[in-house]
């Protein structure tokens, strides 16, 4: 796993250990920062369900503005931490050791750009969606990552569905919040 362009261009990322462990691969992440590449620059980030950080880092290392990265895993947030010092991206970040759900239900920040990519088949992102539309900007973008089994609802309240891309055992669905 590696840090696809920017400032932290080719960086090899450590990794969270087991068979419970799914990180995005190479192939997804490259498809979902083409898909979203002019949406980054300037942009606050939250990366929910953060695992090793990547898809956050990725985003600050293409120029966001700030990421906050949000995991209920100790070892999760030890990564994270471990990425963050590695790519020198430390200091434009904010890393909680926490639910996702309790995360996004108390969270007075707003967004501009959020990376959902819970465990699979759990309906968690059909859990947080609606919570994460109370935190996002005007026109802020909403990625989700789950199974290509699993299917997303296409109209959420506040939030308009973009597109849904499959790749793989992996889709990616997309969603932005309508401009005030």
């Amino acid at each position: 796993m590696r840090v696809i362009t920017g400032s932290a261009r080719g960086m090899r990322l450590f990794t969270l250990e087991g068979d419970s462990v799914r990180p995005t691969t190479d192939k997804v992440k490259e498809a979902m920062f083409s898909i979203i590449q002019f949406e980054i620059e300037g942009r606050r980030v939250l990366d929910l369900f953060a695992g090793s950080g990547q898809l956050g880092i990725e985003a600050l290392s293409r120029g966001a503005k700030s990421a906050q990265f949000v995991d209920e895993s100790k070892q999760a947030i030890s990564v994270i931490n471990k990425n963050l010092e590695k790519t020198k991206l430390k200091d434009l970040s904010l890393v909680s050791h926490t639910d996702s759900v309790a995360f996004i239900s108390s969270t007075d920040r707003v967004y501009d750009l959020f990376f959902l990519d819970p465990p699979y088949n759990k309906g968690l992102i059909e859990k947080v969606l609606p919570l994460c539309e109370k935190r996002a900007a005007a026109g802020a973008l909403i990625v989700c990552e789950t199974s290509a089994e699993e299917f997303l609802p296409e109209e959420i309240e506040g939030l308009v569905f973009s597109k849904r891309y499959k790749y793989g055992k992996t889709a990616l669905t997309v969603y932005r919040k309508a401009e005030a």
